[in-house]
């Protein structure tokens, strides 16, 4: 069964990937742990690696039956079909997600230029440089259709 990718609603895709294992959907919804900074604390919190995505691995004559669930908008359509996904994709991205980046530090990097990913989720892939701030790197990934940011990460 191929894996498609769901869009939905706002700050919606845990609640949708619970609500879709419920009804016996297969269901991925990549997430990373982040370092949240409010003004008395830090907590580390686990977000959807892709805003408003979540994966479903259903057969072609079920896949209505995501509709069912609240949250759910549409399917991504890539040329006027649903966008597939290949399993080697999303064992790539689980595995991905298993190492985690420590740290990075950006010495003469400049906007435009074409960076490797060497770990984490994107591991293999290139991303061009969109801008660079004192504590993060925004990259897209031109093959993915994606914007990530590299956020520095403090030694506690």
């Amino acid at each position: 069964m191929p894996w498609y990718v769901i869009y939905t609603k706002p700050k919606n895709e845990k609640k949708v990937a619970d609500r879709l294992q419920l009804i016996g959907v297969d269901v991925y919804c990549p997430l990373v742990t982040v370092v949240k900074q409010w003004s008395d604390r830090k907590k580390k919190v686990q977000i959807p690696l892709f805003n408003s995505y979540v994966f479903v691995n259903v057969d072609e004559k079920e896949r209505e039956n995501v509709f069912q669930v609240q949250g759910v908008v549409r399917y991504l359509f890539w040329l006027g079909r649903p966008a597939v996904v290949r399993e080697e994709e999303i064992v790539a991205l689980k595995e991905g997600l298993k190492e985690t980046i420590v740290s990075y530090e950006v010495r003469g990097i400049k906007v435009g230029d074409t960076l490797p990913i060497p770990s984490g989720p994107f591991h293999g892939k290139e991303g061009i440089v969109k801008q660079i701030n004192k504590n993060s790197l925004q990259l897209v990934l031109t093959e993915l259709g994606v914007l990530i940011t590299l956020n520095r990460e403090d030694k506690e």
